[in-house]
């Protein structure tokens, strides 16, 4: 697996040449990446994630009152909720994620671009974007480094960047290409799922994002994580992030396993 890497590394460089060495902001220091043990707070590697249409101002309210009461690493919310979120997480160590492209993707680089802005404007810390799938599996890599890399850039020193490559609908080697791609423009993470397109996170995919990224990005599972026995199966394959929206749940679970009977 090493080799197939190396040797996509080699060719995705000839193809993007010099400009892919050009990290648009560094990343060292700015992702944690944990051990292979589960932590004893598993709270901090979750976002507490609400995205569907529909969700209502009472449910934003809940939302962040769970995030707080928890302890979570942040709640995932649509962009029209930012500045609510924000407003109620305001004294919080709780960050607003938010998303961008979403779900498909195929919005030009330039409306994504503008998305991140926007969204860092209205308080956002963190910014999960979709790569351009279409232009990825076309073969057009200069394509999708150049989409990932005006988000990286609209969200500067304000904002995380986390990369998802939908992995339900990418073969092996697609795979390894969107992670490096997004490596090449200097993301934070990689992200399997929107949750919203075929399939979610599997442990198989994970290990291979970590894999390919190695220890200087963070890995986000998301997508169909919905017990303890899933989440710390995903931290274990080397995720450092956890997209659910069933982290009350999840934290349930992990509490009582971790309370003495009697």
């Amino acid at each position: 697996m090493e080799q197939l890497i190396a040797k996509i590394d080699r060719e995705l460089m000839v193809e993007l040449g010099e400009e892919g060495f050009q990290l648009s902001k560094p990343m060292a220091g700015k992702v944690e990446v944990i051990s292979l043990d589960v932590p004893a707070d598993l709270a901090r590697l979750i976002d507490h994630t609400l995205l569907k249409a529909d969700a209502t101002y009472n449910e934003i309210e809940r939302l962040c009152t769970e995030a707080r009461e928890y302890g979570f690493a942040s709640v995932c919310v649509n962009p029209t909720n930012i500045s609510l979120a924000v407003r109620l997480l305001g004294d919080s160590p709780v960050k607003v994620c938010t998303v961008v492209g979403f779900p498909l993707g195929a919005n030009t680089y330039q409306v994504k671009a503008a998305e991140a802005r926007e969204a860092v404007a209205s308080g956002a810390a963190e910014i999960d974007m979709v790569i351009n799938f279409g232009a990825l599996k076309s073969g057009f890599y200069n394509l999708v480094y150049q989409d990932i890399k005006a988000v990286v850039e609209a969200a500067g020193s304000q904002a995380l960047t986390k990369v998802i490559i939908e992995t339900g609908l990418l073969n092996k080697e697609e795979k390894i290409k969107a992670c490096l791609l997004a490596q090449y423009a200097g993301a934070d993470f990689v992200k399997t799922s929107t949750g919203f397109g075929h399939g979610g996170a599997t442990v198989e995919d994970v290990a291979l994002m970590r894999l390919v990224t190695g220890g200087g990005m963070g890995v986000k599972a998301s997508g169909g994580i919905r017990d303890l026995a899933a989440a710390e199966a995903m931290v274990k394959a080397g995720a450092n992030r956890i997209g659910a929206s069933a982290g009350v749940k999840i934290l349930q679970e992990f509490m009582a396993k971790r309370t003495p009977e009697g």
